[in-house]
Order: C-alpha cells, then sequence, then structure tokens
C-alpha cells in the first residue's frame, strides 16, 4: 500500500503540474503568460493573449490532467486514488518546474470529478458555466463551483470522499484570495472587459 500511495501521489504531481498555459502560448508565439494580464497560467488569463482557442484548449488540457491522473490511478493503483487526485491538484496549484507558483485550479478539480464523482463534476459545471454567463466574473464562478463539491458529495452519500473533496475546495478557494478581495472592493474584471 505504501508503494502505491508514493506512485499514484508522484505520477499525479507529475501531470497536474504540467503547466499547459504557459506552454500553449508560448508554442503560438504569445510570449510568457506570466508577464500577460494577473500572470496567472490558467484559460481566464490565457483568454488575455486574445485568442479564444488557446483558452479552451487550456481549459481542457487542465481538466484531462486531472481525470488521467485518477484513471491511470484507477487502474494500476485503485486503493490509491485519492492520492493521485491530491497529487494533481497540488502539482497544478505548486508546480515546481514554476517555482510552485502555478494555477487555481478550478479546471483540474473539475478534470479529477469527471471520474472520481461524476455527479458533482456536473453540478459544479452547472454552476461554474451558469455564473459565468450570467455574471461574467470568472473568479466567483469558480469559487462558487468548487464550494459547491463538499456539499454535492454529503448530499449523495460520499462521506468517504468528504474531506480530500472540502480540502480541495479549500485550496482552490484560497488560491483566489486576491480575486476575493477585489471582489469585494468592486473591482474584478469580467470576462471579456477591457483594460
Amino acid at each position: 500500500m505504501a508503494g502505491a500511495v508514493i506512485y499514484a501521489l508522484l505520477v499525479g504531481y507529475l501531470l497536474g503540474s504540467i503547466p499547459f498555459g504557459l506552454v500553449l502560448t508560448r508554442l503560438a508565439g504569445k510570449g510568457d503568460i506570466r508577464d500577460i494580464g494577473s500572470g496567472n497560467i490558467g484559460a481566464t488569463n490565457v483568454l488575455r493573449t486574445g485568442s479564444k482557442k488557446l483558452a479552451a484548449l487550456t481549459l481542457l488540457l487542465d481538466a484531462a490532467k486531472g481525470s488521467a491522473a485518477v484513471l491511470l490511478a484507477a487502474g494500476l493503483w485503485p486503493e490509491a486514488i485519492k492520492y493521485a487526485a491530491t497529487g494533481a491538484l497540488i502539482g497544478h496549484l505548486y508546480p515546481v518546474w514554476l517555482r510552485f507558483k502555478g494555477g487555481k485550479g478550478v479546471a483540474t478539480f473539475l478534470g479529477i470529478l469527471l471520474p472520481l464523482l461524476p455527479f458533482a463534476a456536473l453540478v459544479y459545471a452547472l454552476v461554474w458555466l451558469g455564473l459565468l454567463l450570467v455574471a461574467r466574473i470568472s473568479s466567483l464562478a469558480g469559487i462558487l463551483a468548487a464550494a459547491s463539491v463538499p456539499l454535492t458529495a454529503a448530499i449523495v452519500g460520499r462521506t468517504d470522499l468528504l474531506p480530500m473533496l472540502l480540502g480541495f475546495a479549500v485550496l482552490v478557494i484560497w488560491k483566489h484570495r486576491e480575486n476575493i478581495a477585489r471582489l469585494r472592493s468592486g473591482t474584478e474584471p469580467r470576462v471579456g472587459q477591457k483594460g
């Protein structure tokens, strides 16, 4: 079991730490995404390069690496799935390659949920997309989507996953602390807003 935990955690972390936003923007000749907008490596900041396709691809790949970690662990170390999921989220938030300055985890959290707890993934996606369409504030949508996960897990009776998912939600919200300050002051930008 100890070996499985270490392998699952390590593989999850390595997958999660792939900075797709940074890689894609560099390959597309858009420069270093960390020098643009908020400096974040996630899809919302990639959108600030002016490329909706790059932003969508970043979102999909950031989600895919979360799913890949869980699915790989399910096939190789089924008793250590939670560790692979944890490694993937931590890898995205704190990648060693970027001096532990990673993304905010919204897409990766969704990717983890898809194979792990599909109903929670559906609720997450509906909250996220619904708020994006209505409020057009990416951070608010991500924060409330993350907060929905432990509640959904409790409602469907997956108390075995509740501590981990609560921890994930807290991490994602913590990574949005600067956004929360701007939301409180009314200065948080909306998606598509210029300047």
